[in-house]
């Protein structure tokens, strides 16, 4: 086969998760069931937090953030999906695949580094809680949610400028539901070696010294909470990060989950089940986590639900 280049490609073909056309209606309905809880959740969340001055502190500033970068990555990734399965039709166009080698990347990365900046709060909150509103100011804040952006949008445009350096022969197979970068390498026409290692140093970058950073505050807190004398103490201290920490475990047992299985199996469709887990299923579940295991949120999104009702 003849190899293009991207100039001239203009589709690719997502395997999705199943080729068993009487399973293509019911993973519709699922994932679109799915995707309204995820969205109806993180609304829900983002109403709350606006809608209660007693909720205008870091901890649900940085949570509304996260909530719309959980949201985003399920509408990246699903969408397609979601029209795929519906019109039975497995294309997608090239502009459309970039769009998403670009936007997923930025949404994973900025989720990340906003659990590292949620836990760099807790930190604060638990070993200085004197010095906490002096600290964790407005200015501060802001300044690390704009970080988290802009270093998302770094780890984005080096995924865009990888993808737009490949070409592809003239009929590409993506044994995925969505482009992702290191399934687009492995399919790519071109001499990929440059490519491969530098996906691996990018993901070990953005995803490990955020995770470094988390497992620092963590270490810090637990040792603030191990110097309380009084066991009701302590459980306080740690209740604070219940949530955090459920999401954390979720988020980094899931992609620690579907690298293993990638690794162990050979079949790239079984990694494009186990994506489910990290894509829909843990944005899903965190509006889940910080609502349930939250007295104010849980207080706050009673008081909403009553008056509407």
């Amino acid at each position: 086969m003849e190899p293009q280049n991207h100039t001239y490609f203009s589709e690719f073909l997502l395997l999705g998760i199943s080729d068993d056309p009487d399973l293509q209606p019911l993973l519709f309905e699922i994932f679109l069931s799915m995707y309204l809880v995820t969205l109806i959740g993180i609304l829900l969340i983002i109403l709350t937090v606006t809608s209660d001055s007693h909720l205008h502190t870091p901890m649900y500033f940085f949570l509304s953030n996260l909530s719309l970068a959980d949201i985003s990555i399920s509408t990246t990734t699903v969408s397609k999906m979601l029209v795929n399965l519906q019109t039975h039709n497995k294309t997608i166009r090239y502009a459309g695949c970039l769009a998403q080698v670009t936007f997923y990347p930025f949404f994973a990365c900025l989720e990340s580094l906003l659990l590292t900046v949620m836990a760099y709060d807790r930190l604060v909150a638990i070993c200085h809680p004197l010095h906490y509103l002096m600290i964790m100011n407005s200015r501060l804040c802001g300044l690390l949610v704009l970080g988290s952006f802009s270093i998302g949008l770094l780890n984005s445009q080096l995924h865009y400028w990888m993808m737009s350096q490949l070409t592809f022969c003239a009929d590409v197979k993506i044994p995925h539901f969505f482009c992702e970068l290191s399934q687009l390498i492995s399919l790519a026409s071109s001499d990929t070696s440059t490519y491969n290692i530098l996906i691996y140093f990018i993901g070990t970058i953005f995803g490990g010294i955020p995770l470094l950073g988390i497992l620092y505050s963590y270490a810090q807190i637990l040792s603030s909470i191990l110097r309380v004398s009084s066991s009701g103490g302590r459980y306080k201290a740690f209740s604070t990060c219940g949530s955090h920490l459920s999401v954390v475990c979720l988020l980094y047992g899931t992609g620690l989950g579907v690298y293993l299985s990638s690794s162990i199996s050979s079949s790239p469709r079984k990694g494009a089940v186990a994506s489910v887990m990290y894509t829909v299923f843990t944005p899903m579940l965190n509006p889940f986590i910080y609502s349930l295991r939250n007295r104010d949120i849980k207080c706050v999104l009673w008081g909403i639900i009553s008056r509407i009702v």
